[in-house]
């Protein structure tokens, strides 16, 4: 069954146009920028729980004290 030019040119259009509306939507998610914009979001709201802020808070105090002993002996 023989299919004829004018419609193999309009899929092959078709398909060429998908394609490029794809790749346009990988290049917008995969933007460097916008990956460490997420990363840094994401960071910022994991170090403001309390469950987490608050020993890191602590654990700082701790090294800051510790440091300060060690150079006052």
């Amino acid at each position: 069954m023989a299919r004829d030019p004018e419609t193999i040119e309009r899929e092959i259009k078709q398909a060429r146009n998908a394609l490029v509306a794809t790749l346009d939507q990988l290049g917008t998610k995969a933007n460097p920028a916008k990956l460490v914009d997420s990363a840094k979001t994401g960071l910022r709201a994991k170090l403001d729980e309390p469950k987490v802020k608050y020993p890191l808070i602590g654990g700082a105090v701790l090294i800051g004290v510790l440091l300060i002993r060690k150079l006052l002996k």
